[in-house]
C-alpha cells in the first residue's frame, strides 16, 4: 500500500503545471525570468543561466554567484532555494567584429537547490558549460537529482541536457532551444517512472535598447504543449519592469530588476486566480578577476 501511495504522489508531483510541485521538470530559476512568465530559453549573461539554458552561460564574461528564493500559493512546503556559480574559463575575449565578448575556453556553472519539506521534498545539484563561437552559443547539464518522501525513501538518478541559442540579427533577434533529460532518466521501474522530457523553443525580439519581447512554446513528450510570453522595459540603465504570462499554468507575472554596481537585485510576483499568489526573488553579484594573456 505504501508503495502505491508513494507512487502515487511522484505522479501527482511530476505534473508540469506549476499549481502542483517543482516536479523534477526544468527548472526555471531568477527573479527576471519568472517574472517574464519563464519565457528563459533566449536569456543569457546571467548566473541562472545555468538553470534556465546552459548555453546561455556562454555569454558571461565576469564570475558570477547568485542565490534565489521562491515560495509558490504562500505555502511553506513549496519553496524552493538555489544557489548558483558561473566561471569564465581562460581568456575574455573583446568584442571585434561586431562579434561579442566571450571566454576563450567557455563558462563553466555549478548549481544546487532543494524543493518542498517534510514530507516531500527533492534536492538537485547540477553542473553546466556554455561556449560562445560568433553569433552561436551552445550548452550541456548534467543534474543528480533526489526524490525524498517521508518514511517512503528516496529515489536519485541523472538527467542530461542540452541547449543553443542563436544571434539570428544580432543585437535584435535570438532564437534559444533548450531539450531537458535528453536521456529520459528513470526514477523507477514500477510503471516505467521516469523525470519529464521537455523542450523548450523561443524567441527573443528587441526592437530598441529599452524593450525586449520573449515568445516560447514549452513541450513535455507526454503532455499538450504550452505558451509562454513575457516583455522587458528599461525606463533607466539601471531599473527594468517585466510582465509575463504561461498558459500552461494560467499564471499572470510581474516584476522589477535592479542593477546598482556589481549587484543585481530582481523580485518577481505570480497570480494564479485559483491558487493565488507566488513570489520569487533572487541576487547576484559579479567581480573581477585578473586576464593574463599567455603569449604564444
Amino acid at each position: 500500500m505504501l508503495r502505491h501511495l508513494y507512487f502515487f504522489f511522484l505522479f501527482l508531483f511530476s505534473t508540469p503545471l506549476p499549481l502542483l510541485a517543482q516536479g523534477n521538470g526544468p527548472a526555471a530559476h531568477g527573479g527576471r525570468a519568472q517574472a517574464l512568465g519563464n519565457a528563459s530559453a533566449t536569456l543569457g549573461g546571467e548566473v541562472w543561466a545555468v538553470a534556465n539554458n546552459a548555453a546561455g552561460l556562454g555569454s558571461l564574461t565576469r564570475p558570477t554567484a547568485g542565490a534565489y528564493f521562491e515560495n509558490r500559493y504562500l505555502i511553506p512546503s513549496l519553496n524552493v532555494a538555489a544557489v548558483a556559480l558561473a566561471l569564465p574559463l581562460g581568456v575574455v575575449e573583446p568584442a571585434t567584429g561586431g562579434l561579442p565578448a566571450r571566454a576563450s575556453r567557455g563558462v563553466l556553472g555549478v548549481e544546487a537547490q532543494r524543493f518542498g519539506g517534510i514530507l516531500y521534498n527533492e534536492v538537485r545539484v547540477g553542473a553546466a558549460y556554455g561556449y560562445q563561437l560568433g553569433v552561436v552559443r551552445v550548452g550541456g547539464r548534467l543534474d543528480a537529482l533526489q526524490v525524498s518522501f517521508q518514511d517512503l525513501g528516496s529515489r536519485r538518478t541523472l538527467a542530461a541536457s542540452l541547449g543553443g541559442q542563436a544571434d539570428i540579427l544580432p543585437q535584435r533577434l535570438t532564437l534559444g532551444v533548450y531539450l531537458y533529460n535528453i536521456t529520459q532518466a528513470k526514477l523507477a521501474d514500477y510503471q516505467d517512472e521516469r523525470v519529464p522530457t521537455v523542450l523548450r523553443a523561443g524567441l527573443a525580439y528587441r526592437p530598441g535598447k529599452q524593450v525586449l519581447l520573449l515568445g516560447e512554446v514549452e513541450k513535455d513528450v507526454e503532455r499538450a504543449a504550452g505558451f509562454k510570453a513575457g516583455v522587458e522595459y528599461l525606463p533607466t540603465p539601471a531599473v527594468a519592469v517585466r510582465l509575463g504570462y504561461a498558459s500552461l499554468s494560467q499564471q499572470s507575472t510581474a516584476g522589477v530588476g535592479l542593477h546598482a554596481g556589481d549587484w543585481q537585485l530582481d523580485y518577481a510576483a505570480g497570480w494564479h486566480n485559483a491558487l493565488g499568489l507566488s513570489q520569487y526573488f533572487s541576487v547576484s553579484w559579479q567581480w573581477e578577476k585578473e586576464i593574463i594573456k599567455n603569449e604564444e
